[in-house]
């Protein structure tokens, strides 16, 4: 049975408990003749919440589970001896997990029993054969330990599902029965349901802060790992960034940090003045009617998908810089750069940094507007001399948030930019990113445990640090500095 079907199921027993709580309670308040504690929907509820979430949160567990048990289990019996010289244990696994997936496709076609299966078993030929008929397609020839494993797998997989089927139902049953029977008139439901509702809440609440953690320790773990085949010095200081994957690579980070920094800094000068005249605007100068218009359609600008940036980036901006303003002046020939993928890069953080500002304005009190212009100040002196320096804070803020969207981009760089990894000034070469090396590096059919790999960990871990402080940064201006009115 599959684990949406089960949870349909769960959660229709569930639906069935409320009723069936509610019923019993308002029968049991009619045979006593006593007055029941809690509302009748208050018993159903407990009934459903037992019922359900205990049942849905062990099948969360065993789907999260069960896959890492038969992957240890199955990747102990595949001897050294299969694994091709220079490929990686991991290559071995996939071909496993292909060809289980094969014969489980086989098996529901009904083109093989397991009787058939099992006398097959030394006819790999026509194993690969039949694998192909069902659109498995494997790359060389199948060792018999490998088949073995596969087979294993399925069958684990197989066994593992039905064992949580029986696990899942027994304890929705159960734990909805022991709730149905222990409702009375005295039983406190309403206490229990609410009780019950907490805890999911409290358990929500972790979910981003169990979130943080793994993916730290993601980090911290696998960089660690990298550090301890590649030394640090050489990655933090190195001013070279050649990745081989035969041995003999330079993985230093200052070329993408260098890069990630300079596309970053054109984006804000883009972004920053922009978005701020556009705040002041909107909040000083515009009527309603215009910013009731206006200011939702710069928004639209933070809801289109950063591959489209990224697309206008290639066809239009970079062909235009190239054609019109780096080719005659003999500055570059190329149309990925850095001031391709910076300029559509500010356009997309513009309505981050307006949208921000603007609330900032508009949250200055209107009493210290009055007071310059009873002082006899003008609208644009009180602008600059009042309203901006008590806004500035959280411009400041802002600012800082936008600073870390734009480091933490990939899709515009990639196709904006390029993915040449070089320390230069000139705005009209190409040059990459932190996260665009992130991205190629866990790409491909590479040995996970080699360095070439590991990096995108380190790499990872550096810029979580680096925005990770902006962010600090951004928060501790804001409270440091924000004025409070009444």
């Amino acid at each position: 049975m599959s684990a949406g079907i089960l949870s349909l199921i769960v959660i229709g027993l569930g639906v069935l408990g409320y009723f069936l709580g509610r019923g019993r309670a308002l029968s049991l308040a009619t045979a006593t003749g006593r007055k029941l504690h809690s509302l009748p929907g208050y018993y159903g509820q407990s009934v459903a919440l037992f019922t359900a979430v205990p049942a849905l949160l062990l099948m969360a567990a065993w789907l999260f589970l069960q896959p890492v048990l038969i992957d240890s289990r199955v990747n102990a019996m595949i001897p050294d001896s299969v694994i091709p010289e220079g490929g990686a244990r991991s290559l071995v696994m996939a071909d496993v997990r292909r060809i289980a997936d094969g014969l489980d496709a086989m098996m529901a076609d009904g083109g093989i029993s397991e009787n058939e299966l099992d006398q097959m078993r030394a006819d790999i030929t026509n194993i690969r054969s039949r694998l192909a008929n069902v659109g498995v397609a494997l790359g060389s020839d199948v060792p018999v330990a490998v088949f073995d494993a596969a087979k294993e797998m399925r069958q684990s997989s197989k066994t593992g599902a039905l064992a949580m089927t029986i696990a899942v139902l027994v304890l929705t049953l159960g734990a909805g029965g022991w709730t149905l029977m222990r409702i009375n008139t005295d039983l406190r439901a309403r206490n229990i349901s609410e009780n019950f509702v907490k805890a999911l809440l409290i358990g929500a609440s972790l979910v981003a802060i169990l979130t943080t953690v793994g993916i730290v320790s993601s980090l911290l773990f696998e960089t660690i790992n990298f550090f301890k085949i590649y030394p640090a010095k050489d990655f933090f200081f190195s001013t070279v960034w050649n990745p081989q994957f035969r041995g003999g690579s330079d993985l230093g980070i200052l070329p993408l940090l260098w890069g990630t920094f300079y596309v970053s800094l054109v984006a804000l000068l883009v972004a920053v003045p922009v978005g701020l005249m556009i705040a002041i605007y909107l909040a000083e100068y515009a009527s309603k009617h215009v910013r009731s218009v206006a200011k939702p359609a710069i928004e639209v600008l933070a809801g289109i998908p950063t591959i489209v940036y990224g697309l206008f980036a290639l066809i239009t901006v970079g062909p235009f810089l190239r054609d019109y303003i780096a080719e005659p002046l003999g500055l570059g020939s190329s149309s990925s750069s850095v001031l391709t993928a910076g300029l559509v890069m500010g356009i997309m953080l513009i309505p981050f940094v307006s949208s921000l500002s603007d609330d900032i304005i508009n949250a200055v009190p209107q009493s210290m507007r009055d007071g310059s212009y009873g002082l006899g100040a003008t609208q644009s002196e009180t602008i600059k001399q009042v309203v901006l320096p008590a806004a500035l804070p959280g411009v400041v803020g802002a600012v800082l948030l936008a600073a870390s969207r734009a480091i933490g981009e990939t899709m515009i760089v990639v196709m904006g930019a390029g993915a040449a990894a070089k320390l230069g000034l000139n705005p009209f070469e190409a040059m990459t990113t932190v996260t665009v090396k992130i991205v190629s590096q866990l790409t491909g059919d590479t040995e996970f445990a080699s360095p070439e790999t590991l990096v995108a960990f380190a790499l990872g871990l550096t810029l979580f640090v680096f925005t990770l402080g902006l962010n600090i940064l951004a928060l501790y201006i804001v409270r440091k500095y924000r004025e409070q009115y009444e």
